[in-house]
């Protein structure tokens, strides 16, 4: 259980000027050098009183795939908690460089159905700072509880990589203490095929409000150092989950492990199974996407029952 006592903040970080902010921070270490430390922030930031915009969630309901209704999507729910997760990792006290982290995987339990009508408190924190074979890798935990009430509703765990940045005390992981040796992909028949366009990385964003400069076009994406666009994984896996449809009923558990980004305008294979228990009730859903014409695995992840 986390005892940091939270930082409050007046209200919602605005993702834009935490974006600018942390270009800004690039800028400063470069100039000064990168940050030397090898500890996380001590510090969780907090907003209450969150509530979701209903013409945005019906955008986002349509933009995946689900119906509309009034439960908020565990998706929607990640972009909702995640302009106060940037705040964390937008603090000079925190080690990485913000920009051009990639996003490894992704740890959900929706306990609760949310309506769009509740305020909501919205904590988030960083933690397990690690080593990784190619940099260093951290998990930034976000959580969701109704306004003035101690049960948590959803919880999302996303890690992401610090791609060639090794700090000093942390262990660089290899296939032989801890980190997960290569496994071929070989691609099942595909049960869906989705053709994203050009634009779909300015679609979520307009919807999550996240503008990452990587997923909004081929000159901004460049200049972070991809070649192209490539589709937001929160996209990705928010449309594999609400392909699952409403058999994993209002809590479920939900994880997705991302293995290479899908480039914009893309064509993407998609193959969900189910499990079923003895009484052929739903137990599990697994998919996996893939590049249909390389065979490139893109994602893959589990729904469970909870």
């Amino acid at each position: 259980m986390n005892t940091v006592h939270p930082i409050i903040l007046g209200e919602m970080p605005s993702l834009s000027k935490l974006y600018v902010n942390a270009a800004a921070q690039a800028a400063r270490r470069r100039v000064l050098g990168t940050h030397n430390g090898s500890s996380l922030p001590d510090a969780s930031h907090e907003v209450r009183g969150v509530r979701a915009d209903v013409a945005n969630l019906t955008a986002y309901q349509h933009l995946i795939g689900e119906t509309a209704s009034d439960i908020l999507p565990a998706g929607y729910i990640h972009a909702l908690t995640f302009p106060v997760a940037m705040s964390v990792m937008s603090r000079d006290d925190f080690p990485l460089p913000l920009l051009g982290m990639i996003h490894l995987s992704n740890r959900v339990e929706q306990r609760s159905p949310v309506v769009f009508t509740e305020p909501l408190d919205v904590t988030a924190r960083v933690e397990n700072l690690r080593g990784h074979r190619t940099g260093t890798q951290v998990d930034v935990v976000a959580e969701v509880r109704g306004a003035g009430t101690p049960d948590i509703r959803w919880i999302g765990v996303s890690t992401y990589l610090a791609k060639g940045v090794f700090l000093p005390g942390i262990d660089k992981l290899s296939p032989h203490n801890g980190q997960p040796g290569h496994q071929e992909f070989k691609a099942p028949d595909p049960t869906a095929l989705w053709q994203l366009g050009v634009d779909t990385g300015r679609a979520y964003a307009a919807v999550s409000g996240d503008f990452n400069p990587i997923h909004l076009s081929v000159l901004s994406a460049k200049a972070l150092g991809m070649r192209r666009s490539i589709a937001h994984g929160m996209y990705l896996a928010s449309r594999a989950l609400a392909d699952v449809g409403p058999a994993k009923g209002e809590s479920f558990s939900w994880g997705v492990e991302f293995d290479a980004p899908v480039f914009l305008p893309g064509l993407v294979a998609l193959e969900i199974s189910t499990v079923q228990g003895p009484d052929g009730a739903w137990q599990r859903s697994d998919f996996v996407a893939w590049n249909p014409r390389s065979g490139r695995r893109h994602f893959r992840g589990t729904v469970t029952e909870l």
